[in-house]
């Protein structure tokens, strides 16, 4: 199954449809999330439902920050079990590295990946489902999340330097500023957080590496696992790693701990392939792409890998059944901005 989140989720998403004078509750119930689920916050979710539950209820409210709103709801205790272990880490980086490691207790369908380049750091976060459902409430959920956790666990020391959605900026940027208090760029080709690189070695006040250890082992003594197949971890991968021109089964296989010939032998095991998985994830982000009316097609053609514009143009026809440049001109398109 796939896994979103806790419960407490829901009860975010209540609070924040109460407010709006929105009956979420019979929404709740049309998505198959039964009073009993909702008020046990141990249990998870399922990423497609919630995903889509979110997206309905966002245009049904012609609320637009429904994701943001619910995420200035949530705190560190949130995170369950593994909040003891957050909490506790040395740096800002550690932590990162735990929420990693126990994603299969907080959120299986979440893709992190952590670009150095210099004095800066690119936090990418992609929020992955079977289907390559719409997801922008969602996103903004989880970005949010992670946006407030980092502030936090760093407080004063904790100095974002902006953040960048793949989807257009909203009519209104009151709710984003308010969050994020940050410059903002949306029409990008990822979602994420920049930070310079030193609050990811920021000493965390409450860092304690006694008490850390002890939460590990409490942890580890969990049942909790992961339960999706190899393939599907591929394919978060392959979403993180791809506009960055690093989606080779060389660098996917290390993402995963193994080495290339394992990696292709476990793929077929599960009936798929490395080429399978890449194609699936070039066909959702060129869909992104091409909504992103900033992006030449040349552009995304180096995006999605191709090192001929010819070659992207083929591949696009083969799997579309028209041109690039004919899709996007019979497709509405967003505006890329970029705002403080």
């Amino acid at each position: 199954m796939t896994l979103l989140a806790r419960t407490a989720v829901l009860s975010n998403y209540l609070e924040v449809t109460r407010h709006l004078q929105f009956d979420g509750d019979a929404l709740l119930r049309e998505a198959g999330f039964c009073p009993v689920v909702v008020a046990d916050s141990k249990q998870h979710i399922p990423a497609q439902a919630a995903v889509e539950l979110l997206e309905r209820t966002a245009q049904l409210t012609r609320c637009e920050t429904l994701g943001l709103r619910m995420a200035e709801l949530r705190n560190l205790a949130d995170f369950g079990e593994v909040s003891l272990l957050l909490s506790h880490q040395h740096t800002l980086r550690d932590a990162l590295n735990v929420i990693v490691q126990y994603r299969h207790l907080l959120n299986d369908s979440l893709a992190i990946f952590i670009e150095e380049s210099g004095k800066t750091v690119i936090i990418r976060q992609e929020l992955i489902t079977e289907t390559g459902t719409l997801n922008r409430q969602s996103i903004e959920l989880a970005i949010a999340i992670l946006y407030r956790f980092c502030a936090a666990l760093l407080g004063v020391h904790w100095q974002p330097l902006y953040v960048c959605f793949t989807h257009e900026a909203p009519a209104d940027l009151a709710v984003h500023r308010r969050v994020f208090g940050c410059k903002l760029e949306f029409g990008c080709e990822f979602n994420g957080i920049a930070c310079p690189a030193a609050n990811l070695d920021t000493a965390n006040p409450l860092g304690n590496q006694a008490l850390a250890r002890h939460a590990e082992r409490y942890l580890n003594s969990l049942r909790g696992k992961n339960d999706h197949s190899l393939a599907f971890e591929v394919r978060k991968s392959i979403y993180l790693l791809l506009p960055m021109g690093k989606a080779t089964p060389e660098q996917v296989a290390l993402t995963q701990g193994l080495n290339v010939r394992t990696l292709q032998r476990r793929l077929e095991a599960d009936g798929t392939s490395f080429s399978d998985l890449l194609n699936s994830v070039r066909r959702d982000l060129v869909v992104r792409y091409l909504n992103n009316p900033g992006y030449s097609l040349g552009r995304i053609s180096d995006m999605l890998g191709y090192s001929m514009p010819s070659s992207f143009t083929r591949w696009f026809t083969a799997q579309f059944s028209k041109a690039p440049a004919v899709w996007r001109r019979e497709h509405s398109a967003g505006t890329h901005r970029s705002v403080t």
